[in-house]
């Protein structure tokens, strides 16, 4: 029986993607999504890329219920953290939302992962938590300086889950800095669409 992968944001760009390759590789990824910036639209498509129906999830990954009846009702091995608000600009702007957010919900995962007995964790994070680099190309050893509100957030999720995983050997938990991640599925059918005006480098510039 194929192992079941929760995706959080697997409507999203980065994790709709990510949908479709766990699908390839013989997972049984289920999205958990608030289409606060992502598109339903999304879904069918992922279910025609990916030959077999998609299971979504729509609730707020700050919502400790939804998140308790998910984890009920599936056998998740483990989970893809992708759900957050992303726009460096607007952190800024809206730190309290930002905070929220990606803080509070990366909390809220863990807290019902760890009652669950779900100790596998990919964390989406960015290259925004290096801010301005010392030297280039950054490595993982770099020092983490961020410039905003945004990268903030991510930092303070990344030392949570060191915490985390200091404090009990069974989680497993990698941590993914992206920098300006571009392009559409080969197919076409998916790409970067953001509700609203978009924030990212690329589709800005296309």
């Amino acid at each position: 029986m194929a192992e079941t992968i929760l995706v959080t944001g697997g409507a999203g760009y980065i994790g709709s993607h990510i949908v479709i390759e766990l699908a390839r590789a013989g997972y049984a990824p289920i999205v958990l999504d608030s289409f606060v910036n992502s598109s339903r639209a999304v879904l069918p498509r992922l279910e025609a890329l990916a030959g077999r129906p998609i299971l979504c999830i729509e609730a707020d990954v700050r919502d400790v219920d939804a998140l308790r009846a998910a984890f009920h009702d599936h056998p998740f091995a483990a989970a893809i953290h992708c759900a957050g608000l992303k726009a460096v600009g607007e952190s800024g702007e809206r730190p309290l939302a930002y905070y929220d957010v990606n803080v509070s919900g990366t909390l809220a995962l863990a807290e019902v992962m760890g009652e669950a007995g779900v100790a596998t964790l990919v964390f989406s994070s960015s290259a925004a938590v290096y801010g301005q680099p010392d030297r280039l190309p950054a490595t993982e050893e770099a020092p983490l300086q961020p410039l905003s509100a945004y990268g903030r957030t991510k930092r303070a999720s990344e030392d949570f889950l060191r915490d985390l995983a200091h404090s009990n050997a069974n989680w497993r938990i990698a941590l993914l800095r992206y920098f300006n991640p571009a392009g559409a599925h080969e197919s076409g059918q998916i790409g970067e669409a953001p509700n609203g005006r978009p924030s990212n480098l690329i589709p800005l510039l296309c």
